[in-house]
C-alpha cells in the first residue's frame, strides 16, 4: 500500500490525499507535527527525504517528494489525466504555474496568518506581506478569468491541474483573501467539491 508521511493541516499533503480519493486508491497515513520539527530528525532525514519536507509519498523502498509529482502518480491511469497530449501538457502547465505562483502566495500567507500568527512574523516577513498578498489576488484573479467560460482548467473535466490548484484555493480565506469577488473560482470550487469520492481538508 501507498504510504503518505504528511501533515494533514497542509494543503500540499491534502492534494495527494485529495487524488487518492478521488481516483479511489488506498494509501496509509503517517503525520509528522512540522512544527515541533519531526521532519528534520536524523530519522525522517535519513529515511524519508533529505530535504527535511513533507509531502512524501512512498512506494514500497521508493520515495516521492513533491506533491503534485505525487498526485500526478497517483492519478496516472485514471481519467484525472488527460489523454490528449497537449491537455496533459497544459495540465502540467497549471500544475507548475500553481507551485510558482499560486502556492508561494496564498499558502504562504495561511500559514504565516493561522500557524505563525502576525504578531510573530518577522521584520522579513512583515515587508514580504503586501507582495505575497499582491501575488495571490493576482492568481485568483487569474484563475477566475480562466474560469469564466469553462467548468474545469484543462479540457471537459476535472484533472490534477483542479486537484493541485483547489487545495489552497478553497482556505485561501484562512489567509485572508477574499473569495467573494471571484464567482468563477467560487462556483468552480462547488463542483470540485461535488465529484464523487471527495473528501474535505479536515477528513
Amino acid at each position: 500500500m501507498l504510504i503518505l508521511h504528511e501533515y494533514a493541516a497542509s494543503g500540499n499533503c491534502y492534494k495527494i490525499r485529495l487524488a487518492a480519493a478521488l481516483s479511489g486508491t488506498p494509501i496509509e497515513r503517517r503525520d509528522y507535527d512540522i512544527l515541533k520539527g519531526e521532519t528534520r530528525t536524523e530519522t525522517f532525514l535519513a529515511n524519508v527525504n533529505a530535504n527535511g519536507r513533507i509531502p512524501v509519498l512512498q512506494d514500497g523502498g521508493r520515495f516521492l517528494p513533491e506533491s503534485n509529482a505525487a498526485a500526478f502518480y497517483i492519478a496516472e491511469g485514471t481519467g484525472l489525466i488527460p489523454a490528449d497530449p497537449f491537455d496533459r501538457a497544459d495540465m502540467l502547465r497549471w500544475m507548475f504555474w500553481e507551485q510558482y505562483n499560486h502556492e508561494p502566495n496564498i499558502a504562504t500567507v495561511r500559514f504565516w496568518m493561522g500557524w505563525v500568527g502576525e504578531e510573530n512574523l518577522s521584520d522579513l516577513q512583515r515587508a514580504m506581506l503586501p507582495g505575497k498578498r499582491a501575488g495571490g489576488d493576482a492568481a485568483l484573479k487569474l484563475m477566475d478569468e480562466h474560469l469564466a467560460n469553462r467548468d474545469w482548467f484543462v479540457g471537459n473535466g476535472p484533472s490534477v491541474a483542479d486537484i493541485c490548484l483547489y487545495a489552497y484555493t478553497h482556505v485561501a480565506e484562512e489567509g485572508g483573501f477574499e473569495l467573494a469577488p471571484w464567482q468563477a473560482v467560487r462556483a468552480w470550487i462547488a463542483r470540485v467539491e461535488g465529484l464523487k469520492g471527495y473528501i474535505p481538508i479536515t477528513a
